[in-house]
């Protein structure tokens, strides 16, 4: 644990320091630069040989697909309260995203020319959603169900096997719920390969999302610009920010639920504007830590992970949150500040306002996706939605009297750089025959 002076006059730099930059890792690069070639070079036959590698288990081509009939008859293992349950998160995440549709529009600019904008569901794409022993049935909801909303006309989801051969029939529930039929047992950097480049088996897709380990976001980053990717979201985060009035029981739980994720390398930040409240829910975290099943694990990340800043100020503690950026942001805090700090706080990627809001609202079930940015990348992305399913076309049309209205300001253009060609391409248009 690291504990920070809110009046220190150095403490950004000291928290810039002590987070550091995203640095490259050459070593997890060329990995995946090798695997990405096996699997463009080798097709079905590298991405085989990857898997047993990298999963341990050996498979055939003809099981690299999971047979429609397994995800149909993958509800059956469901009992009736994970049924409703996934139902009812399936129903929240759809109604959020819901509102989220891009507007086409149009409207007549200066010449008389009409302008505007159409949006399209990007034609195929490919989901990653992080299985084997920990089958993360929440991503396919945060991920496929905005896939569906957005009437995307092809969804192929790729998550690794377990030692066995198979995958998790809840997670291959959720996706039949979905009514989602196209599910590849591959996974890590291979299966973002293969996403790419397609093989015999995988068609290839134009834009991939879904979250990963260091190695499929480094995939994510090397194939982007053959493909789309939606963002590259590391390790877990949390900042709590509380005062007086919050519970060090919430605010210990807090903590741990986000360091419970397990890489190891998850940060949780606790800003404080009570130092009391911030020592008795340190004290509270360690009740708490004995009850826990992953407790050696949360340990490591407090050890290297925990950051906590004495803030003697609201202003102090706006200006901390605001450079950290956090994934997830929770406003522990008296009701009547819940407005005035979400207005200043620009930058984290989701916020949860008030003592009754955990983050486990947003992993799980409330509506929005939990694919959000981490590592400060908050400063400059946003968390998925449901426009990243659609891409964009700008359309204009000018008949000729808005075309003679532009040839002044074309030709101006044209002539500053000595581009002739573009010019005539409007002025021969305005000419008499």
């Amino acid at each position: 644990m690291k504990r920070f002076d809110g009046d220190d006059p150095d403490l950004l730099e000291k928290l810039s320091r002590d987070l550091g930059a995203a640095s490259r890792d050459l070593e997890v690069e060329k990995v995946v630069s090798d695997i990405i070639e096996l699997v463009g070079q080798d097709g079905d036959s590298g991405l085989l040989d990857l898997t047993e590698r990298f999963d341990g288990v050996r498979l055939e081509p003809d099981f690299l697909r999971v047979a429609e009939a397994e995800i149909a008859k993958s509800r059956d293992v469901l009992r009736e309260e994970e049924r409703m349950g996934i139902q009812e998160a399936i129903n929240n995440i759809r109604s959020f995203h819901e509102q989220g549709h891009p507007l086409d529009w149009t409207a007549e600019n200066s010449h008389g020319g009409v302008v505007g904008e159409r949006h399209y569901p990007i034609n195929r794409v490919g989901l990653y959603v992080p299985g084997g022993s920990i089958p993360l049935v929440s991503t396919v909801l945060m991920t496929a169900t905005l896939a569906k909303v957005a009437n995307v006309p092809e969804i192929a989801v790729a998550t690794p096997p377990k030692s066995d051969g198979t995958i998790d029939p809840s997670l291959l529930a959720a996706l039949a719920m979905l009514g989602i039929d196209e599910v590849y047992r591959i996974g890590g950097a291979q299966a973002v390969a293969a996403l790419a480049l397609g093989t015999e088996t995988v068609p290839p897709v134009d834009k991939i999302f879904g979250p990963g380990n260091a190695f499929v976001n480094e995939a994510k980053r090397q194939v982007f610009g053959l493909v789309g990717v939606d963002l590259l979201p590391g390790p877990s985060e949390v900042m709590v920010l509380c005062d007086e009035t919050a519970r060090p029981s919430h605010v210990a739980a807090a903590l741990l639920a986000q360091a419970e994720h397990g890489s190891g390398k998850e940060r949780v930040f606790l800003v404080g504007l009570n130092p009391a409240v911030v020592d008795d829910s340190l004290e509270e975290m360690k009740v708490q830590l004995e009850k826990l099943s992953h407790k050696e694990s949360i340990l490591k990340v407090l050890d290297k992970g925990l950051f906590v800043v004495d803030s003697s100020t609201e202003d102090q503690a706006i200006e901390v949150t605001n450079f950290v950026a956090p994934e997830h942001l929770e406003l522990q805090v008296e009701e009547n500040k819940l407005d005035r700090l979400t207005d200043a706080i620009s930058t984290a990627g989701a916020i949860l306002q008030g003592h009754d809001t955990p983050t486990v609202l947003g992993d799980f079930a409330a509506g929005p996706s939990h694919v959000l940015p981490t590592g400060r990348a908050a400063r400059f992305s946003s968390g998925l939605r449901l426009s990243d399913f659609y891409r964009r076309s700008s359309v204009l049309r000018y008949d000729v009297s808005a075309l003679a209205k532009a040839e002044q300001v074309v030709t101006c253009f044209s002539s500053m750089e000595s581009l002739d060609a573009h010019g005539r391409s409007l002025s021969v248009r305005l000419e008499k025959n």
